[in-house]
């Protein structure tokens, strides 16, 4: 499993990511992480949703409730165009820290 500090540095692009690809509504965004992540990112109703909240408050997505058949009404949510934006700082800023790491780990000792 990978640390709960991880997991939380990682909520925002993680989601602004999967609504890129498309609207989805909360279990669905659960589902693909647990999926995507191999089952080493196991996140809860009560972590995802402050964080979509907040994402909706800073205007990065927007959500609509949709009735779909017989089953009840879902909240999907949507990334705007500002959300689009913010996780393309995202992404520069990871690929960043991952170069950082990546340099880190490959240094041999000295001898």
């Amino acid at each position: 499993m990978i640390s709960k500090n991880l997991t939380a540095a990682s909520t925002k692009p993680i989601i602004l990511g999967i609504l890129k690809q498309g609207n989805s509504y909360g279990y669905l965004i659960i589902k693909k992480i647990k999926e995507m992540s191999g089952g080493k990112m196991e996140w809860s109703d009560g972590m995802l949703y402050p964080v979509l909240h907040r994402l909706e408050k800073d205007k990065l997505i927007r959500s609509e409730w949709i009735m779909s058949g017989d089953s009840r009404p879902r909240k999907y949510y949507e990334i705007t165009e500002l959300g689009k934006e913010a996780l393309t700082l995202e992404k520069e800023q990871w690929v960043q820290v991952n170069a950082v790491l990546d340099k880190i780990w490959d240094v041999k000792p000295s001898t």
